[in-house]
């Protein structure tokens, strides 16, 4: 009977051998599905942080595309202001100028 006991301890011990070989397998499955939904979710993160970044890079550029434009314009503006009153002031002196250089080369 002795044996029996022992017998069945080892069995026993056998099965709890491999109920316990048969957890460490699904943990190591857990593990990689749980390793595998991490690295979806920080992909996923990621690509909603480029978009997002991309957006903000956008609205900079257009901010900045726009400043630029409207500083143009008004650089534009006041070239045509001062090309206006060079041209006035030319056209004001113009024939004051003629006479002056008729005078001169006639002196000569």
């Amino acid at each position: 009977m002795a044996e029996s006991k022992v017998t069945g301890i080892i069995k026993s011990l056998n099965v709890l051998e491999d109920d316990i070989d048969s957890l460490n397998s699904k943990v190591g499955d857990m593990k990689k599905q749980l390793s595998v939904k991490a690295q979806n979710e920080i992909d996923s993160l990621m690509e909603k942080t480029r978009e997002m970044a991309t957006k903000e890079a956008e609205v900079m550029i257009n901010a900045s595309k726009e400043k630029a434009t409207a500083e143009s314009a008004k650089i534009a503006q006041e070239g045509e202001a001062k090309l206006s009153e060079i041209q006035s002031k030319i056209d004001a002196n113009f024939d004051e100028a003629v006479k002056h250089v008729v005078s001169t080369v006639l002196k000569a």
